[in-house]
């Protein structure tokens, strides 16, 4: 390391083979131990530690100095390495084998008693973590999330880099666009009465990018939504955006999975298997219940219509009968479960909408339950056959319409395969989920409303049913899921003008709308638009993920509460009557109760 006037190394990298040197630190006062006169203290930085041995016969004065110092004091010493007595080696330590015995010493900024141990093992409320960011980020697990995440982005951008991508940056004062989450709106002084708003994704920009001929570009992009808040949502992210022309699905697809394999393999040394497997939304729907699928078990969904309208049960036969669906789950050996355990499930599986649980349990000689009843013989055996039933597993059933059949037992398959222990933590489960629905109807609006966003392009097969069968067009659009969470998604753009009018015709945009929120992408797709797409994955979740942490708080350095509130700063905070003046604007009195 090249010597600074306070260190000529850091507080990790010292071991045997510089023994005798004469070296400096600089660093935390991670702790102070007395023995018997002789004074030892752990010295931190973010690169790891080192011990520090003040001795009074090795100097006085370092050693006066020594006596005084508490935890976070940070100082500055010189001395000698020497290599430490056999029985006070620490293995678990780069700089376990040696020591540095100290000639003199320095308190570079004292430290008053912090509110909480900057260590790991301590238990500490996220209130009072944020508060104090800057010593909670001092903390070894968060130093090495943070260096993580910085590793992350270095292998991203090594990996698009060698394949030809340009980082380009866009602007973060935009044009608000409102299009499913709110505008973050910023008042221009220079121009009353209007707003920039703060960009929720570069779309437009890397379209127009495509447009102008940047055909490979990449960006670590700040975004920014002003939306309720859950725990794994911020009003600030960070995405990578990718967008590629001239290119097809399987283009941009594969590209993603060459630099998600090089993070794997930089972060957990783990070769991930490529292609990922690709399953369409309607198979996904039918064997896992959910969008983002977890395939890290099988436990996959099956169909019991064909009996339930042939059946006695009227729950069953009923919904069939109405266009429902009767489908179910078999959980092997949950034979074990109480009457109490299932009820439990029936609560859960309600919290997603369905209203009731049914249940079969496998004997050796059939299916058996309360509903058995309402079944023939040959139908329970056909059912057993179409779960793949043997003694001892459970078949719980749901009969309801699709999406709350498929949400029910979507969640209730996740949530059993963690409580069974069945789900494997050791290995990362990447798959594609493709030809998404390219509309869906909303009731409150009435109104079409796009899945993705209104800029992605229909399967070319579809595309002639837009407006007379709009629900039934399917999307070039994909997602990325890893481990059961939507990693991120893309699509193929729509590169052609007629085609993005006719969507906006109807997704309920007239022109002139259109004109006044979508001009100039309308106008640049009428000078040459090449067929072009793209995918964002989210930064801030991949590291979570990859990191094994419950939230992303835990992966971004200065984040927000769940009321979009920075606890150390304090924002957002009120502004003064003249800087409110100066972008004119006048508050509204708040309401009295």
């Amino acid at each position: 390391m090249k010597t600074t006037t306070y260190r000529t190394h850091t507080c990790g990298e010292l071991t045997k083979a510089e023994t005798d040197r004469t070296v400096r630190l600089a660093g935390w006062v991670d702790s102070a131990r007395d023995h018997g006169g002789v004074i030892f203290v752990d010295l931190r930085d973010r690169y790891g530690r080192t011990q520090c041995v003040f001795k009074p016969e090795n100097s006085p004065e370092a050693h006066a100095l020594a006596e005084r110092l508490h935890n976070q004091y940070v100082i500055q010493v010189e001395g000698t390495v020497r290599p430490r007595p056999d029985d006070a080696i620490n293995p678990k330590l780069p700089t376990g084998e040696i020591e540095v015995h100290v000639a003199s010493a320095e308190v570079l900024a004292a430290s008053d008693t912090p509110p909480f141990e900057v260590t790991d093992d301590v238990e500490l409320g996220e209130d009072i973590r944020l508060r104090h960011r800057y010593l909670d980020l001092r903390r070894p697990t968060m130093q090495q999330n943070l260096l993580t995440r910085a590793l992350i982005v270095r292998t991203i951008r090594r990996t698009l880099e060698a394949e030809d991508f340009i980082d380009i940056e866009t602007p973060l004062l935009t044009k608000s666009t409102p299009e499913g989450a709110r505008d973050f709106l910023v008042p221009s002084r220079m121009n009353p009465g209007r707003f920039y708003a703060l960009p929720q994704s570069p779309q437009l920009f890397k379209q127009i990018l495509m447009i102008a001929g940047y055909d490979r570009y990449y960006q670590i992009a700040k975004c920014l939504r002003d939306e309720d808040l859950r725990a794994d949502r911020q009003p600030e992210f960070t995405q990578l955006d990718v967008e590629m022309a001239f290119i097809t699905e399987e283009d941009i697809m594969a590209v993603t999975e060459r630099v998600v394999a090089a993070v794997v393999k930089t972060v957990l040394d783990v070769d991930v298997e490529l292609p990922f497997p690709r399953l369409t939304f309607a198979e996904a729907m039918r064997d896992y219940g959910s969008d983002k699928p977890d395939r890290r078990f099988e436990m996959k969904l099956a169909d019991a219509g064909e009996v339930a309208r042939a059946s006695e049960f009227r729950i069953f036969r009923e919904a069939a009968e109405a266009g429902g669906h009767v489908r179910g789950l078999k959980v092997p050996g949950g034979k074990q479960f109480s009457r109490k355990d299932i009820d439990g499930l029936a609560t859960f599986a309600a919290d997603f909408g369905a209203k009731g649980l049914a249940w079969l349990r496998t004997e050796t000689d059939g299916l058996t339950g309360p509903i058995a009843k309402f079944f023939t013989p040959e139908q329970l055996a056909e059912m057993q056959q179409t779960f793949a039933a043997d003694a001892g597993d459970l078949l719980l059933f749901v009969a309801d319409e699709p999406a709350v059949v498929a949400a029910s037992l979507g969640a209730l398959r996740v949530h059993l395969g963690h409580r069974l222990g069945i789900v494997p933590e050791d290995k990362p489960n990447f798959c594609w989920v493709t030809e998404f629905p390219m509309f869906e109807y909303d009731v409150d609006e009435k109104r079409y409303v796009a899945i993705h966003h209104p800029f992605t392009s229909p399967m070319p097969e579809d595309a002639d049913r837009l407006e007379s069968e709009p629900l039934s067009v399917r999307a070039r659009a994909y997602d990325l899921v890893l481990n059961g969470i939507e990693l991120g998604g893309g699509s193929i753009r729509i590169h052609r003008q007629d085609v993005q009018q006719r969507v906006f015709r109807m997704l309920g945009i007239g022109k002139e709308e259109a004109d006044v929120k979508f001009g100039f992408l309308l106008e640049a797709l009428r000078y040459g638009a090449p067929p072009h797409g793209g995918i964002a994955l989210g930064l801030d979740r991949f590291v979570r993920l990859l990191l094994g942490e419950s939230s992303i708080r835990e992966t971004i350095a200065f984040p927000k509460t769940q009321r979009a509130q920075c606890l150390m700063t304090g924002a957002p905070s009120t502004v003064d009557e003249r800087s409110l003046r100066d972008l004119h604007i006048r508050l509204r009195p708040e309401a009295t109760s």
